[in-house]
């Protein structure tokens, strides 16, 4: 077998490589070479200069994976691969402890304004009071995101003796505990943390998390940190605190645009920078190497993919009956984990009819991987996706009765929290997904892209005032299902909408007299 290197990969990483297969490296190809060249080839490595396109996968006749030697997968056409049935994997490990050491190294000179000073003085100045630190002993840390890296924070802050606060929707309290952190909102943290730090993929609900809004929550003096991924943070937002002397100071290594040399965060001397560095250690480098090569080798071998961002393992003779179910799964993890506010600690999953009588492991990963993805990001994949849920102490039951009444076969994902818990049901119906109760409200709906779930009761008057609300904010409706109930009973209302709905205009919709909430619910990734 043959396997293309099209990024440059540690000399580790190339010798598991070549240990098993004929290895040719090859960096810097263009499209067109490397559709021309891929032909011949059944794996492919790269890191993040090669952009594996459509075209390419379609010219790919023998590949069976591509391996990403690092964390994202951007630069792969993930859809094209995967109707072609190409595994698509990464490293996600493999850095995750130099992303945390560089957070940590990061706070330190932060505080103790090593840069500036370190500046100065090879300018030949002595200014020993210009730099006057501070201690993080007794100090607040909120970490806002509890992930691989976000763990590993709280750990080493831990070691310096700091207090932590946290902010994840998908950790239970019992993780937390074990963490010694204190969990609460972003806005608690806002309000009690002497440093922020962000340790979150960047999707819908984390963009700008950390906007005006929480920058005047903040202490004056608050110290900010960015080592996870631009756009979490709102720059502007900084930029304007940073002004106004609310932020004492801030360290970030990720920027919208980079470079981000036209950042006005560059001009203060009070923010310390550096280039897109917290994986750029020997040892990350080598680690994510290793774990991609050792991938390859699994697969070509015949075994398992570990860190698979695409396929779940089915075997091809069950796949035809399992596939729309599969897809059921993931779209019930995905609506069910945005019903719930807060924090849950257990996840029921039950199958009824004819579903029961099958392997439904496959089932169970993808409801978890729709449930963790809209919080976690693209990392959450088919593999990684029940270790994700044991790490954050999350149990996960699976269920099944042969008995069925409505459907031949039906699906239910149950969330459970100190204080609440939600359910969402489904089944299948021409290969397509439908959702076919909330809790106790029975309803008919074949979820599609952004929708608004409106709890509300059954009387006149109170759906055509929610339409008016989002015609007035020039928001299209394109469908509508309304659950069943007696009148004067709640039930469910979905819209199906075609833009994003601001919290504003949610709110401005649960204002409507008969409506008890509204929630936005997206299946959409970014």
């Amino acid at each position: 077998m043959k396997v293309l290197v099209s990024d440059s990969l540690s000399n580790e990483g190339l010798e598991i490589l070549k240990e098993h297969f004929n290895v040719d490296v090859c960096t810097g190809l263009s499209e067109d070479e490397l559709v021309e060249k891929i032909k011949s080839y059944d794996a492919l490595v790269i890191r993040s200069g090669t952009q594996v396109t459509q075209r390419i996968i379609e010219a790919a006749d023998k590949l069976k994976i591509i391996g990403r030697a690092g964390v994202g997968v951007d630069n792969v056409d993930v859809d094209a691969a995967t109707k072609k049935g190409i595994i698509v994997t990464n490293a996600p490990e493999g850095n995750m402890i130099s992303a945390a050491e560089h957070t940590i190294a990061m706070m330190m000179a932060m505080s103790r304004n090593i840069p500036q000073a370190n500046a100065s003085l090879k300018s030949k100045e002595w200014k020993r009071s210009k730099f006057m630190g501070v201690e993080v002993k007794g100090k607040t840390l909120g970490i806002i995101g509890l992930g691989r890296i976000g763990s590993e924070v709280a750990k080493r802050a831990a070691g310096l003796e700091m207090k932590l606060m946290g902010h994840d929707p998908f950790i239970s309290e019992k993780r937390a505990v074990e963490l010694g952190v204190k969990l609460g909102t972003v806005n608690e943290i806002a309000k009690e943390a002497d440093y922020i730090t962000v340790h979150t993929p960047l999707i819908k609900e984390t963009r700008n998390i950390l906007d005006d809004e929480q920058f005047g929550l903040m202490k004056k003096g608050v110290r900010i940190l960015n080592c996870a991924r631009g756009g979490i943070i709102n720059e502007e937002a900084l930029e304007r605190a940073l002004e106004s002397g609310k932020v004492g100071a801030a360290a970030i290594d990720v920027f919208v645009e980079e470079p981000p040399f036209d950042s006005p965060l560059l001009g203060h001397d009070n923010v310390i920078v550096t280039p897109h560095l917290g994986a750029s250690t020997e040892e990350a480098q080598v680690n994510v190497a290793i774990d991609i090569a050792n991938e390859v080798v699994s697969v070509l071998s015949g075994g398992p993919a570990k860190n698979a961002i695409n396929i779940p393992s089915v075997k091809p003779e069950a796949m035809a009956v399992l596939a729309p179910y599969i897809r059921l799964a993931e779209i019930m993890g995905k609506i069910s984990g945005q019903l719930v506010d807060g924090n849950y600690e257990k996840v029921e999953i039950r199958y009824n009819g004819e579903i029961s009588g099958r392997d439904t492991r496959s089932l169970t990963v993808s409801a978890l991987k729709g449930l963790l993805e809209m919080a976690l990001g693209s990392g959450v994949n088919y593999v990684n996706a029940p270790a994700l849920a044991k790490s954050r102490k999350i149990a996960v039951v699976e269920s099944k009765s042969e008995s069925a009444e409505e459907y031949s076969s039906t699906m239910s994902i149950k969330l459970t929290s100190a204080e609440t818990t939600k359910q969402v049901a489904g089944t299948v119906v021409g290969d397509e997904p439908k959702i076919v109760s909330i809790d106790e409200d029975r309803v008919d709906i074949f979820p599609a892209g952004r929708m608004i779930f409106a709890k509300h009761i059954n009387k006149p008057n109170v759906i055509g005032p929610c339409c008016l609300v989002l015609g007035k904010n020039n928001i299209n409706i394109s469908g509508m299902q309304v659950g069943r109930s007696e009148v004067g009973g709640v039930t469910m209302m979905v819209l199906n909408v075609d833009s994003y709905v601001s919290d504003a205009i949610l709110d401005e919709v649960g204002q409507v007299p008969g409506i008890l909430s509204a929630k936005l619910v997206t299946l959409l990734t970014s």
